[in-house]
């Protein structure tokens, strides 16, 4: 098998930016009860892959049980962004080890970038990082990641058995099964028992 397109995830695994994105969420709920936001902040940690606007809309649905409008999902989303944007904004947040595996074998894949991040926001972050190069295309929410993946499959006519899928979450792992791709897991040691390939350092990875 010969290995030539790359999906990565971007929360992660090119960016550690899960305890930037825990805070923001902390912060633009801070009015609800504690024990509320922390069985929200547990939902984020186990579904990285999922959207803000789908983590929102569980806290409302399924922790509060309240009652809420779409433009509610919005506001929140809004100020998460705003919040959680300015911090991510800074390359010291970027993951080394992968930022130097893209690095070296920039001319060997195709990179793409397939993430539960608000998409809009994710190209302009990777700008802003001077990343965007890297990659042959950037794709984010609102899509659901299983439907990002068949795109980029679809629009760039690659093969199942050429292409592969670097995730930190259930969600990639689902999103790489649905579409019969590789998946190999990377930096949440839970998914270990569930993926037979495991990355424990990027400076280890050979295709």
């Amino acid at each position: 098998m010969m290995i030539k397109n790359i999906l990565f995830d971007f929360d992660g695994v090119i960016i550690d930016s899960m305890p930037i994105k825990s805070e923001a969420f902390r912060k633009i709920f801070e009015e609800y009860d504690s024990e509320a936001i922390k069985t929200l902040l547990d939902f984020h940690n186990l579904n990285g892959g999922l959207s803000r606007y789908v983590k929102i809309k569980y806290f409302f649905e399924e922790v509060l049980g309240i009652p809420y409008e779409e433009k509610d999902i919005m506001r929140y989303a809004d100020k998460f962004s705003e919040i959680a944007k300015e911090e991510l904004n800074n390359p010291e947040h970027l993951i080394s080890e992968v930022m130097q595996f893209i690095q070296d074998n920039q001319t060997k894949f195709n990179f793409h970038i397939v993430s539960g991040a608000d998409e809009n926001e994710l190209k302009y972050l990777c700008e802003q990082l001077n990343i965007a190069y890297y990659f042959k295309s950037i794709h984010g929410s609102p899509t659901h990641k299983n439907d990002l993946v068949k795109q980029v499959m679809k629009a760039n006519s690659y093969l199942k058995s050429e292409t592969i899928l670097i995730g930190d979450s259930i969600n990639d792992l689902e999103a790489a099964e649905v579409n019969e791709i590789g998946f190999y897991a990377y930096n949440n040691v839970e998914l270990k028992p569930l993926s037979a390939n495991y990355i424990e350092k990027m400076v280890d990875f050979v295709l």
